[in-house]
């Protein structure tokens, strides 16, 4: 089993936490799924960005949480290492942003943990960068695509995945937009590449 392993003592209430985790897997498009008979949370598509699973569980003030990728030949990768950096950069940089807004102070006089219920403002994870990223790479793949095809290939799929993360967040017009791009630039890549290898062979 290849799998990212943290476990982080937070000693907070389970409500505050089930709150947080549960905001953190809309946010990035997570649903309850099955990996070999094991149930666990997944996000992503087969095509463009892979899958990412996630497990989780809280006991005794310390958050346990597994995370990996589905590998080339269906099995798993951590998140650590060079081969399958475009996707487990980003996953891990979105988690190590909720262990952040998980450590935070809970604010006076909610004690029970349930600060968002009564209104009062907890810090959640944000995905706007991720959203304004995916717009700016989506268009740095449609240019690149028709110069190198590879790059613009490689920019597209981190604009793929930026774009799902994005949505979640107040600027998912942006990260739409980002989405659509990435396609596009995949599709031009790809059309520019075809038509090279024609010429090449004529």
């Amino acid at each position: 089993m290849a799998r990212y392993v943290k476990d982080l003592v937070l000693n907070k209430p389970e409500d505050f936490v089930s709150f947080m985790m549960n905001d953190y897997l809309q946010k990035n498009q997570f649903a309850m799924s099955d990996w070999k008979g094991e149930a666990a949370y997944r996000a992503g598509d087969p095509m463009m960005e892979g899958y990412k699973y996630l497990k989780w569980h809280y006991a005794n003030g310390t958050l346990h949480l597994e995370a990996w990728l589905k590998g080339s030949f269906g099995g798993e990768w951590n998140l650590d290492g060079f081969v399958g950096t475009l996707q487990k950069k980003p996953y891990r940089a979105s988690l190590e942003q909720l262990f952040e807004a998980m450590q935070q102070e809970i604010p006076a006089g909610t004690q029970d943990g349930r600060a968002a219920a009564q209104g009062i403002p907890v810090q959640t994870v944000d995905n706007t960068k991720a959203a304004t990223l995916a717009l700016v790479l989506g268009l740095v793949s449609v240019a690149l695509g028709i110069l190198w095809p590879l790059i613009g290939i490689l920019c597209a799929v981190v604009a793929f995945s930026q774009a799902r993360m994005g949505s979640g967040s107040s600027k998912a017009g942006m990260a739409k937009a980002g989405k659509i791009l990435s396609i596009v630039g995949v599709v031009l890549a790809i059309v520019v590449w075809v038509l090279s290898a024609v010429a090449l062979a004529l």
